[in-house]
């Protein structure tokens, strides 16, 4: 027989489902995500470390789990809500299924619950503290904690590189800096020829440009990039040596370092199904989303910075470019595995910009 579990949230809404994964309570910020495929590279996501993730699609975990596609081997979301968590995956490609993968990590589930209202609620009130408790836990007691917990805020350093340490290419030298990367941003570099230095979240622009490299990416990652000091700093202090671009976390803090402002939205982008335009040339693009914080563009108005994509669900600010440097970036992701796929060209815009600055700049 199944064991209970109920999710809690902080506005005392219950819901009743069944255990899966861990076995252990946990609480946490809880959001959605829209993407039909890609829940092994969601939860294996570092920007969403210290949420508890609900998955609108119904059925999850129905291809099982692959070495392969991981984006890191140490997945730090608090936990996962789900309609159906599939017992029985079928994939040529399959080592383990979720309920395995999830015990593993030590990372706790519930399936069975009614992932459509609980959207509704999360995106008319916004995000929510929520908990998972077992059946035999004090419900109340949980509600009244939620209302009064704090979170901690220093996510970024939990899940960046303690060390430096190379992904060899035969070209470019590009420095990533890991606020929480994603590995597929290391794959798409190195397909491109690109010897990749992936360095800590607090390494200084010292550090970067005594490596002499072409270009450096800033990555992804989790938590208000506000809080960020030391990346900040880091990219005043390469803006105009070196070219670079900046995926996400890394997209708000090249703004803030220009001057402008962030702000945390009322229930942030999560999917793979968001359109996004082009202001230059038009074209709409569908991509892969994770975010909860956004650039203020009445802010960007004062700043050496340009917008050069915005959302058309809601007309946030999506990429950013700076009109004299060489430097860029987007909100979402072009490095999206397993998709869309429709601004990968943006790592090819990289690749060019560094081969057109070579030698322009002042990089060491």
């Amino acid at each position: 027989m199944r064991k209970q579990r109920f999710l809690v949230l902080e506005d005392g809404t219950i819901f009743k489902g069944y255990r899966f994964g861990s076995d252990k309570e946990t609480q946490g910020e809880i959001v959605f995500n829209t993407a039909m495929t890609g829940y092994q590279e969601t939860l294996s996501d570092p920007s969403y470390t210290g949420q508890i993730i609900t998955f609108t699609y119904p059925l999850i975990g129905n291809y099982g789990i692959n070495r392969d596609d991981y984006e890191t081997l140490n997945p730090s979301l608090k936990g996962m809500v789900v309609r159906e968590a599939c017992e029985l995956p079928s994939n040529f490609r399959n080592m383990a299924s979720l309920d395995e993968t999830l015990k593993n990590y030590d990372i706790p589930g519930i399936d069975g619950v009614d992932t459509r209202k609980l959207t509704r609620i999360i995106r008319q009130h916004g995000v929510l503290k929520a908990a998972f408790v077992n059946e035999e836990a004090d419900v109340e007691a949980t509600i009244e904690s939620l209302k009064t917990a704090e979170f901690p805020t220093d996510e970024v350093a939990q899940v960046s590189t303690k060390t430096a340490y190379v992904s060899t290419g035969n070209d470019l030298r590009v420095v990533l800096i890991d606020f929480g990367k994603k590995e597929n941003i290391v794959r798409e570099l190195n397909l491109r020829g690109c010897d990749v230095t992936v360095m800590p979240w607090n390494t200084t622009a010292e550090e970067i440009l005594r490596l002499r490299p072409d270009g450096v990416m800033l990555s992804n990652g989790p938590g208000n990039p506000e809080v960020v000091q030391d990346g900040i700093n880091m990219i005043n202090g390469i803006l105009g040596k070196v070219p670079f671009f900046g995926i996400c976390l890394g997209h708000q803090l090249f703004a803030l370092a220009c001057g402008a402002s962030t702000f945390k939205m009322k229930f942030g982008h999560r999917g793979a199904n968001h359109p996004v335009k082009n202001l230059a040339t038009g074209k709409i693009e569908i991509t892969s989303q994770n975010h909860g914080y956004s650039v203020d563009p009445e802010t960007v108005k004062d700043t050496d910075l340009v917008i050069t994509h915005a959302a058309l669900n809601d007309g946030t600010v999506e990429g950013l470019r700076h009109k004299e440097l060489p430097a860029f970036s987007v909100q979402y992701h072009p490095e999206a595995s397993p998709g869309p796929h429709d601004p990968n060209y943006l790592f090819d815009d990289f690749i060019q910009m560094m081969n057109e600055n070579k030698g322009s700049v002042m990089n060491g």
